[in-house]
């Protein structure tokens, strides 16, 4: 056989056994189907699939056990456990209320025991308990009953707009009663997979309806009376704004709307603007800016309502860690929604001092029989200049100014959260923040903060008991706030918090030769006090809350305490990867500081131009050089004129004007 015939011999076999090679790994391939898990990690499978317990990872929350890749840990939040206990036992005593007026009786596990040892019933209570206890009572004398995993025909009709991995309503199946389905919808397909498979794994596949679509038009899809959700849940990514709309229609008379927002950015007045396009209010920075971003929230979920002659009754609303949280009732009526323009307000806030008036947008006040007319507010309540420092206003809003709680309603889950405090692991903070609501002052929105008057006079910060024993002795009311350890939520006018601390600043003077002339510090200290402030300690200045020693504000546990970063194609590696950038990019705008000797050598290498011209007085004590250049290229490399700083930190010298 010649040479030739040997080569093309030898490459045909070489490509017949790669495509027999090639044929045989795509029937591997088509076999099944790729591993999620694999797919999440941005990887396809190759050769032998590592086993399941390698690629996820379980979770066990409240009575739910949750199963989600470990590739991508943006499906569970730890973080958020206390949003979803407090879900969880708003919506139980919000069926107990629905089904109450349908004679069904919700039993909840391990409540009743530990009510018959706390709660002391009256003669006539214990005798209607013996009566519904007594077997004697004819089987259709007994009242109806909804537990625990049991589908309830006149239940409650639920909605998770974006349930990720399900957990939020598999904890619903299996801890409120009183449900007649719970409906887990995510856009996207891989977590409705994942979805079905937690739903088998906590066997509730007969509550737990799993639903892959846009939650909009999902929410869209039930406006019929008939179809509504009684509960709809949506906790986002980000901000709610596209969702609200459909949520206002979709959710039945009385129903109950649960919304958490986590873009606090925006709502704490870092981009107004933004704040506006999403929610229709201004936001402005302020010390108060976390009650200010629950009343915006308020204020778009009224406004988006009012378009469809409904409006919202606030139940609960909550600022914790890093969102906010509200829950409100949907009630439809044409009467009521005209008087929604004087539940908002204005916020005229001083750039100086930080005081704060509000001006409603519109006034209901009585009429003959008994009617109510509305028409516009009169204002504004503030003139040009501040009238403490003489500075100018911001103006923000409009936002919600009626209370932000309904006190019954907030009493009740207390009541059951303390009555059975085993059911939730985050049972001891909600009992904390729950009881610091109870205490709050409903009819004055926004607060002061202690750290912020005393700033602003530049003087010593006295004691929370103090102040808030002077604006008790002085007739005022005042409480403290969930949203903030050292606020100061009162009745007081701004004129009068500036006496009282007009009067601590005697007994703590300020260097008054320090202060500008034109400064807010200035200005208030200079006008005498006209309120004579007492800070003798009052027993009732300090809270019931603290008294007790309740877990009132949650300080951090763990670095980076904050909402997880955004679902992304890689998972796991993807947020490694993004841990990394922030590490290298980290500080990248500020320079590292200069060695003394270091920039003085820099500074010799350049020739002074005075010295040229015969007029540098310094001599050798001259920064720059006094030397010729030695060279052409010393010559290009020389700076036209050094009379400009060569560098960022140089001294001033006889080369800079």
């Amino acid at each position: 056989m010649s040479r030739a015939r040997i080569v093309l011999w030898l490459s045909l076999t070489l490509r017949s056994a790669r495509s027999l090679c090639r044929a045989r790994f795509m029937e591997g391939q088509s076999q099944g189907p790729p591993n999620p898990a694999a797919m999440e990690n941005g990887t396809q499978p190759c050769g032998e699939e590592r086993p399941p317990e390698a690629q996820e990872t379980t979770v066990t929350e409240g009575a739910a056990k949750i199963a989600f890749p470990s590739a991508n840990e943006v499906f569970y939040n730890p973080v958020q456990e206390f949003n979803r206990d407090l879900t969880c036992a708003v919506i139980t005593e919000f069926a107990r209320i629905q089904l109450g007026a349908k004679g069904i009786q919700i039993k909840v596990p391990g409540e009743k025991d530990v009510q018959k040892v706390v709660v002391d019933l009256s003669e006539q209570e214990e005798d209607k308990a013996e009566l519904k206890e007594s077997p004697n009572l004819a089987p259709g004398d007994q009242p109806r009953t909804a537990a625990v995993g049991e589908i309830c025909e006149e239940g409650l009709r639920v909605l998770e707009g974006l349930a990720a991995s399900g957990l939020r309503s598999i904890r619903f199946a299996r801890e409120v009663p009183g449900l007649q389905f719970v409906v887990a919808n995510d856009a996207s397909a891989r977590a409705v997979d994942l979805i079905r498979r937690n739903v088998q794994l906590n066997d509730v596949a007969h509550l737990v309806q799993p639903s892959q679509a846009d939650a909009r038009m999902l929410m869209y899809q039930h406006q019929k009376a008939s179809e509504r959700f009684d509960v709809i849940d949506l906790d986002p990514y980000g901000s709610p704004a596209p969702f609200l709309d459909a949520a206002v229609q979709a959710v039945s008379e009385g129903g109950l709307l649960c919304v958490t927002c986590t873009d606090m950015a925006v709502l704490a007045g870092n981009s107004g603007e933004t704040c506006y396009s999403k929610y229709g209010a201004m936001a402005l920075k302020s010390r108060a800016c976390h009650e200010m971003a629950l009343r915006i929230v308020l204020h778009s979920l009224d406004l988006r309502a009012n378009c469809y002659q409904r409006f919202v009754v606030p139940l609960l609303s909550i600022s914790a860690d890093f969102y906010v949280r509200v829950f409100v009732r949907v009630f439809t009526g044409q009467a009521k929604v005209k008087a929604s323009a004087s539940k908002q307000a204005l916020v005229f806030q001083c750039v100086g001092c930080g005081a704060f008036h509000l001006q409603r947008l519109g006034k209901a006040s009585g009429a003959s029989g008994g009617r109510v007319k509305f028409s516009a507010a009169c204002g504004p309540p503030v003139a040009p200049e501040c009238e403490h420092c003489g500075q100018r206003h911001q103006l923000g809003g409009p936002l919600w100014a009626e209370p932000l709680h309904d006190l019954d309603f907030v009493g009740h889950v207390l009541e059951a959260v303390s009555a059975n405090p085993s059911r939730f692991h985050t049972a001891e903070r909600i009992r904390g923040v729950l009881s610091v609501i109870t205490e709050e002052l409903p009819d004055v929105p926004l607060y002061y903060t202690l750290d912020q008057l005393s700033s602003t006079v530049h003087c010593s910060t006295p004691s929370l008991l103090q102040l808030r024993s002077a604006l008790l002795h002085a007739g005022f009311r005042v409480s403290i706030s969930h949203a903030c350890k050292n606020a100061v939520k009162t009745d007081a006018p701004s004129s009068a918090l500036w006496d009282i601390m007009r009067c601590w600043e005697k007994e703590c003077p300020v260097k008054r030769e320090r202060l500008s002339e034109t400064s807010p510090a200035f200005r208030i200290l200079s006008v005498e006090p006209r309120l004579q402030a007492n800070f003798t300690i009052r027993d009732d200045a300090n809270p019931s809350s603290r008294q007790r020693g309740l877990k009132r504000f949650q300080a951090n546990p763990e670095a980076n305490w904050g909402p997880r970063p955004r679902a992304r194609p890689g998972g796991k590696a993807a947020g490694e990867a993004m841990e990394e950038r922030r590490r290298l990019l980290q500080n990248k705008r500020k320079e590292p500081a200069e060695d003394p000797a270091q920039q003085a050598a820099r500074l010799k290498t350049f020739p002074c131009k005075r010295f040229k011209e015969g007029t540098c007085q310094r001599g050798d004590q001259c920064c720059y050089s006094h030397s010729p250049p030695t060279s052409k290229v010393t010559t290009e490399a020389t700076p036209s004129d050094c009379q400009n700083s060569p560098g960022p930190g140089a001294a001033a010298g006889p080369g800079v004007d």
